[in-house]
Order: C-alpha cells, then structure tokens, then sequence
C-alpha cells in the first residue's frame, strides 16, 4: 500500500511538473504580445459589440475584460475553419472577424483584453438566485451534476488556462453557451466535459446558473 502511494505521488508530482512547464511555456509566449496593437484592432473592429474595453453592454455578446488570454486565443482559433474547411466552433459571425486575423494578432488581441477591468455584474432575478447558488457551489451529486465551483471557482473567477472566468459574464450570453454544448451546437469543449454538464441541466437550472454566475465577483 505504501509504495502504491508513493507511486501514485510521483506520478502526481510529474503531472504537476509538466503542467508547470506547459503554464510556463504559455506565459512566455504571451510575454511577446504587443496589447497596444491588440488594442488598435478593437478599436476599429471589436469595440462594436464587445465594447473599447472588453466590457459589453449587450447580453448577447460576451465580456472579454479580465479573460484569460490563453482562452481568447483558443476561441478565437477555434473560430476559423480548419484544413477540412470547418471550424471547430461554428459561428457565423465570428468566423468572417477571426478569419483574417493572424497569429500575432490573435495574441496581441488575447493580451489587450486580458490587461482590462471586468465590469461586475448581477444576479437580475432573486427567485432564481438559490437554485443557481446550489448548482454552482454543490451541483447535484445525485444526478452525477458536479458544481460549477470545482472548475470555475466559488467567486467565478475560472482556473487558468482551461476554465475561462464567469464571474460578471453577461447572463444572456452564458445561457446561450449551456444551451448551445447541450444541443452539441458547440462542441470545443476538451473530453467533452461542458456537453457531459450541460445534458444534465434543465432549461430552468441553466437560466439559474447563468443569472447567478453574473453576480459573482
């Protein structure tokens, strides 16, 4: 037993070495990025919906203010089409604006928005805020429902790099998303983890969710 527990925490320690290395690696690249000129794109291009500082005032188009750049830049290169000529994150719109973007952009982009001040939001309907405060800080261990909490932490302000920050998200927006992994609409989620979730909840819990992930700070 004893040296299966050892074993079994060397195999942790390497784990956690190699994620070290790999956070490492990232924040080097990110090193390189120039916000100014990440800056210089939004202002001619995303400012519209997204607003001049990553703070949108519309629900529909999420906030990027404070995100991890790590995860913009993923979306944003999950948005242009691949080799087969589709996108791993089908989206319209979004796919006519990162289209053109090159890599260096999508990295400048990443860091301006990052560098930027979330807007805190809020929880708009109070009849809604228990069931959303269950489901995100203990889930529904019956329903093999894990809390939003666990990856998303208990102030919604994610884990770098994999679960992006949801504190203050725009509620329309975050219902969407449930919606859209549930229906499998969107499918970048890594070992399909958000469509495992988002199966599990009704259209009631998501809306919950989403309004109470939008007054967390």
């Amino acid at each position: 037993m004893k040296r299966a527990l050892a074993l079994a925490a060397m195999i942790l320690a390497g784990l956690n070495f190699a994620q070290a290395e790999e956070a490492a690696k990232a924040g080097a690249a990110q090193a390189k990025a120039d916000p100014a000129k990440g800056q210089e794109i939004v202002t001619k291009v995303c400012a519209a919906c997204h607003g001049p500082d990553g703070n949108s005032v519309v629900g529909t188009y999420p906030k990027l203010a404070g995100q991890f750049p790590e995860y913009i830049q993923k979306q944003l290169n999950n948005f242009k089409a691949g080799a087969n000529g589709k996108a791993e994150r089908p989206n319209p719109v979004m796919a006519g604006y990162a289209a053109p973007l090159s890599a260096d952009d999508i990295r400048n982009l990443a860091a301006y928005f990052a560098g930027q001040t979330p807007k805190p939001g809020q929880a708009k309907n109070k009849d809604t805020v228990p069931l959303g405060q269950k489901l995100w800080r203990g889930g529904d261990v019956a329903r093999g429902l894990p809390a939003c909490a666990s990856c998303h932490g208990p102030t919604g302000a994610g884990l770098p790099v994999q679960y992006p920050r949801l504190a203050g998200q725009q509620a329309d927006y975050t219902e969407a998303q449930l919606k859209a992994f549930r229906a499998g609409d969107r499918a970048n989620d890594a070992g399909k983890m958000m469509r495992t979730i988002a199966a599990k909840l009704t259209d009631a819990e998501i809306k919950a969710v989403a309004d109470y992930a939008a007054g967390l700070k």
